[in-house]
């Protein structure tokens, strides 16, 4: 695999900076590590069945979204070291340890900054005798060469198509152009999977396509013209995700719109332009659906949600 962490350009930020002496935006150096490994049954339904997806969640992040759920372990200043999982063998045995009770799906969360350790992963587990479904779980602030380098590695993703406004996104996650590096990452990701998601008998994703969009609060704008671009230039037949569940986060400094979750009527406007457009295919959370929020001080961060 060519990925060059001496001149940094394996995610969508690009910054180029060299990984084996210094930080880069991401504040991530060259090790294979993980901030949380752990059992999630709030995933889409056809990744996380009955038993739940084993979820790999990496520290820091190539965005900074000022209502991130995962702050505790996204945000600059998270320390690498008090996690358990700071080395691959680490990350390898609680992974093989979760596939054991999980519907044999493992999804890696945040990862375009941690993009070339996937490969040494996966590599080991299949050596371990473990062939699980590999789900790329991302921002979709991704480059396409290193989407094109992991080809082979990826059965599912599963990006976030967040914005089509670059004032919002500078604003809200400090990346302005993050529509025109999602949408070229979007088009690849669709290259490689097409609009066919493939199931086994118990309806688990093997191969496919899932976009995620999150609706936030004074942005139906936003969220319709991100709809109406997926029709355009990807396609009506895809399998999307759409998401009501934000929440303001304690202790972050937000601007006013984004203090409130999204109103009925902002959740409905969305709704029937994804109906307008001819999607078909996938989920749409209901509004007073519950908040998947992580407690990474715990082993399992979403137990008290999942009811494990």
């Amino acid at each position: 695999m060519s990925f060059n962490l001496n001149n940094c350009t394996i995610c969508g930020r690009g910054c180029g900076v060299d990984r084996t002496k210094t930080f880069g935006f991401c504040a991530t150096g060259i090790d294979s590590n993980a901030a949380a490994i752990c059992v999630h049954k709030g995933e889409e339904p056809v990744l996380a069945g009955a038993k739940g997806v084993c979820n790999v969640f990496f520290p820091h992040c190539n965005l900074r979204c000022l209502f991130c759920q995962n702050k505790d372990i996204s945000t600059r200043d998270y320390c690498v070291t008090s996690s358990p999982f700071s080395s691959l063998t680490a990350v390898v045995d609680r992974i093989e340890e979760l596939l054991q009770t999980t519907e044999k799906v493992l999804g890696f969360v945040s990862p375009s900054h941690y993009a070339h350790t996937i490969p040494t992963i996966v590599d080991r587990l299949h050596a371990d005798g473990f062939n699980p479904t590999i789900v790329y779980n991302t921002n979709a602030y991704d480059s396409v060469d290193t989407l094109r380098e992991l080809e082979s590695y990826v059965d599912v993703y599963l990006p976030d198509f967040k914005y089509c406004s670059s004032d919002l996104s500078g604003r809200y996650s400090s990346a302005p152009d993050y529509f025109e590096v999602a949408s070229k990452a979007l088009r690849e990701m669709y290259r490689q999977k097409g609009s066919t998601l493939i199931t086994d008998d118990n309806d688990i994703a093997l191969s496919g396509l899932i976009i995620r969009h999150l609706i936030l609060p004074g942005c139906v704008s936003d969220s319709k013209g991100v709809l109406t671009w997926i029709a355009e230039n990807i396609s009506s037949n895809v399998h999307l995700s759409l998401m009501s569940q934000y929440y303001p986060i304690e202790g972050c400094v937000l601007p006013d719109q984004l203090y409130r979750k999204i109103t009925s009527e902002e959740y409905n406007q969305v709704v029937e332009h994804f109906y307008d457009l001819g999607f078909h295919k996938g989920w749409i959370q209901d509004l007073d659906e519950r908040s998947y929020k992580p407690d990474f001080s715990k082993k399992e961060a979403f137990e008290h949600n999942d009811g494990q």
